[in-house]
């Protein structure tokens, strides 16, 4: 073979296997589609989801209910009653119990998750909103949107522990760090993450969320000691959790909603009900990457991640008072 088909034929086998590489790299990025949509009904409001991985149930609330989908077959499988205003819910199957936020009564739910049935309430600061489960500690976390405050519940019990943390700000959602002792709460109202000492129950810093404002999604990387913050202003920032560091930003949809996190495929999620999309993001430790712009529906704005599936679930409605709109719209990656 002469000098130059060496040639021709080394540059020919690079070209194969550059295509051959940037196909395994294209073919790796995630791209999510809409699966399917279960029709649920009602047209009131809603908020918070939540998916249970291991219960394999989806809790999503609906007004004065808490509507609950089995998430392998995708139907309603019941529903837990009179839970005014409910804002969020939160599932503990070790303990067979959940716990809901009842904005308008200004208390919980302990819910028996085989029954789906109140088995007491427990009193709050006002308007709860966003909870939380720490397992290492068995506390439930209780942000208080009026209240400007926290409680913390006992799981196990149902027994109040602190009635009320001051804030110093309206709170939105909240992370825990167990090994650092800490929780994290987005204050919508002043553009700052409190970072809370859970021994101690009092905020001992607040950090700036610049350039984000109105904080409202909160999403944690564990391993990486990452706040993943989705911001009103259409910004998504990561912040390392050990100093309040902004160490990248990101532009995501108009009237951000939620955010969450996957921690095996390492993808961020921000829901944005204004524009209709959801933005999702490669987190890195230094460095937050667009992989894909996933158009929803306007008025999608809550969501939740199935960290087995890795499906993304979104709730909406043609409107609040249409009778028979209300669904939950699932995404998965093709």
């Amino acid at each position: 073979m002469s000098r130059i088909n060496r040639r021709s034929l080394a540059l020919l086998m690079a070209c194969v296997l550059s295509i051959g590489l940037h196909s395994k790299l294209s073919a790796a990025e995630p791209h999510y589609k809409l699966l399917k949509s279960i029709s649920v009904g009602g047209g009131s409001g809603w908020d918070y989801l939540y998916a249970d991985s291991v219960g394999r149930r989806l809790y999503v609330t609906h007004g004065t209910k808490v509507v609950v989908i089995d998430m392998d077959t995708d139907k309603v499988a019941g529903e837990i009653a009179d839970t005014p205003g409910v804002h969020g819910f939160i599932a503990i199957p070790e303990l067979k119990r959940g716990f809901s936020s009842n904005g308008q009564e200004n208390k919980s739910s302990v819910v028996d998750l085989e029954t789906l049935k109140t088995t007491m309430k427990v009193t709050t600061g006002a308007n709860p909103d966003a909870l939380l489960y720490e397992p290492k500690s068995g506390e439930v976390w209780i942000f208080n949107g009026r209240g400007q405050s926290a409680t913390v519940i006992e799981a196990k019990t149902g027994k109040v522990l602190v009635d009320a943390i001051p804030l110093g700000g309206k709170p939105e959602t909240g992370a825990a760090d167990a090994a650092a002792h800490r929780v994290y709460v987005n204050l919508e109202n002043s553009n700052e993450v409190a970072v809370v000492d859970m021994k101690d129950r009092k905020v001992v810093a607040t950090w700036p969320i610049a350039p984000a404002t109105a904080a409202t999604g909160l999403a944690y990387d564990a391993k990486l000691h990452r706040l993943l913050i989705g911001g009103g202003n259409s910004k998504m920032v990561m912040m390392d959790s050990t100093d309040g560091k902004v160490i990248a930003s990101i532009d995501c949809g108009q009237g951000v909603d939620a955010a969450d996190f996957d921690p095996e495929t390492h993808l961020a999620f921000v829901s944005a009900g204004g524009s209709g999309t959801v933005t999702v993001v490669k987190v890195e430790a230094d460095k937050l990457t667009a992989v894909q712009t996933l158009t929803t529906e306007r008025g999608a704005r809550t969501m939740t991640v199935d960290v087995k599936t890795h499906r993304i679930y979104l709730a909406n409605a043609k409107s609040r008072t249409d009778p028979t709109s209300f669904k939950v719209l699932v995404y998965g990656m093709e």
